[in-house]
């Protein structure tokens, strides 16, 4: 069995066991950083609302409540390190003044766009948080957009499996596939920050 698929079984065990509860507990794992893959937790959870066992709302609200959870424990990471962590630490990883005021300025004049749509995006929904925090956005507006994102996506998904019934699982595939292609497109666009501050630091030295 590969790591996907003992992953997938682990989820399946947890909300089978657990109801709502684990529905609560997954999402706010895939929340905190930590890449559990909501397409397989909430199209599972959708087709246990096919056979009887859960409701789609329900689901939705309990899922975007668990993303508030762990999203919550991201953005204070991000809080309580905060620009003085980074202006201290931040040209060792690459990070300059300029880009914590940008982060900073972006946050504030479009966070809650930035919030909102990032939670509706594989991969980038899952990390949102940390700059969030990072760029002080007020935390009752960041928990007000987190929710409105995630319990579109959380409803979206869950009743994709609902309409799939036992054949739920097949969306993995397809999302996996999409996921590799934002990794890689992300990859890139690390790489050509990096290189341009790599230049920027010789400039400066």
């Amino acid at each position: 069995m590969n790591l996907l698929g003992a992953l997938s079984h682990w989820i399946i065990t947890v909300i089978s066991t657990m109801g709502y509860a684990g529905i609560l507990l997954l999402m706010a794992i895939e929340s905190a950083c930590i890449p559990l893959p909501s397409e397989v937790i909430l199209p599972f959870a959708g087709y246990l609302a096919f056979t009887g066992r859960f409701h789609l709302a329900w689901i939705a609200v309990i899922g975007a409540l668990g993303c508030n959870l762990g999203s919550d424990v991201a953005y204070w990471v991000g809080h309580a390190g905060g620009r003085p962590l980074a202006e201290r630490y931040g040209r060792m990883v690459l990070v300059s003044r300029r880009d914590i005021d940008l982060a900073e300025h972006w946050f504030q004049r479009f966070g809650d766009a930035t919030v909102f749509f990032a939670r509706l995006l594989p991969v980038i929904r899952t990390f949102i948080a940390l700059p969030a925090g990072i760029a002080r956005m007020p935390l009752g507006r960041f928990n007000l957009y987190t929710f409105l994102g995630s319990v579109f996506w959380c409803w979206a998904l869950a009743y994709a499996g609902f309409r799939l019934g036992q054949h739920w699982d097949i969306l993995r595939v397809y999302f996996h596939r999409f996921d590799l292609v934002i990794v890689a497109a992300l990859a890139l666009l690390a790489a050509l920050w990096i290189w341009r501050h790599v230049r920027e630091l010789r400039r400066a030295a």
